[in-house]
């Protein structure tokens, strides 16, 4: 069965990308370079685990719920061409190592893990990670329906970083929102931020905006004081939930939402139930992700600020519960307490 969409059935016609976060065959598994775009589409063969490894904590691959589907494909790909149950078992553990915030990796893996070692047969592993894929989808078309109840017509919207069918298998999460609205015919117009260090926003969601032919502004973090008072409501995915609603999100999402809260902006969550942990009381003990100082200290080839510069990247931040308006998930808008809401 040759797949570029997460499982046998399409989903509608209208939210359908125009466009393939990764791809699936008989024989080979591949994931569009984000580090590429909006320059170039090039798909990156991933021969086995550790180069899928390689993709994920470099970023060729992102997006919480993206990257436990492709870490699930990585493992069902070792297996059909040969990997032992050790190897396999090994694998698993190299890539839960990649990227410690985003819970949907784990999620994903703890779930292969327990087939491996029950020793299936090859196709019973195949099987069990295109299942992950399409739940992952089917919960992003769900999540974009619910979110139908936070947008109107001719409303401005912000988001920010890269929730669309980039970071999540669908039409996304936050983004997937939007995408739905304007196919309706809400006429929106989006906001976005370019979303530093790695300008996720302004490389990524800009790109798939105009690929959906969505209007948007492209805006500086630093102008964002300026804009939001225009703004109607703002919609931002999450890579990790407490049980209170404490939400882990990209660098940048915490002031956000303290501006969003200053002008009296509604600021929504939009993720999966993969994303959300309730085995962590609140936004405290999520495991924030440090990545390279060169990230910082420079964009592509092009070096920005001196070699030796100090330099703080976490590429998170916990936005607490208390600034969020609502979490939307594959099982409705919820409220707080979200303590309650999201254990229903």
């Amino acid at each position: 069965m040759s797949q570029t969409q997460g499982g046998p059935k399409r989903p509608p016609y209208s939210l359908k990308p125009p466009y393939n976060a990764l791809r699936w065959n008989q024989r080979s598994f591949a994931v569009l370079d984000q580090r590429e775009l909006p320059l170039k589409k090039r798909y990156l063969e991933l021969a086995d685990i550790n180069s899928a490894c390689k993709a994920i904590r470099n970023l060729a691959v992102r997006g919480a719920p993206l990257i436990g589907v492709a870490a699930a494909l990585a493992v069902a790909h070792a297996a059909r061409k040969g990997a032992t149950q050790q190897e396999l078992v090994r694998g698993i553990k190299k890539l839960a190592a990649t990227r410690p915030t985003a819970l949907n990796l784990f999620v994903a893996l703890d779930r292969m893990k327990a087939l491996v070692e029950r020793r299936p047969p090859r196709d019973k592993i195949v099987a069990e990670a295109l299942a992950i894929w399409k739940e992952e989808e089917e919960r992003s078309f769900t999540m974009a329906e619910h979110g139908q109840r936070l947008i109107r017509k001719d409303m401005k919207v912000g988001t920010y970083c890269n929730t669309g069918a980039l970071a999540a298998p669908g039409v996304g999460t936050a983004l997937g929102v939007i995408i739905k609205a304007h196919l309706s015919g809400k006429r929106i117009r989006v906001v976005v931020p370019e979303t530093r260090p790695l300008l996720q926003g302004a490389r990524l969601t800009a790109w798939e905006l105009s690929q959906w032919k969505i209007p948007y502004t492209l805006v500086t973090e630093s102008a964002l004081a300026s804009v939001m008072g225009a703004l109607d409501v703002i919609l931002v995915g999450a890579d990790r939930i407490a049980a209170n609603g404490d939400t882990a999100n990209k660098i940048g999402t915490y002031g956000l939402a303290i501006l969003a809260r200053h002008f009296k902006v509604p600021f929504w969550v939009v993720a999966p139930s993969s994303s959300v942990d309730l085995s962590l009381k609140d936004g405290a003990k999520i495991p924030i992700e440090r990545r390279s100082a060169d990230e910082v200290r420079a964009f592509a080839s092009c070096r920005t600020a001196p070699r030796d510069a100090s330099v703080a990247n976490p590429a998170f931040d916990v936005t607490p519960a208390g600034l969020i308006r609502g979490i939307v998930t594959e099982r409705g808008v919820l409220s707080a307490p979200y303590s309650k809401s999201l254990r229903k």
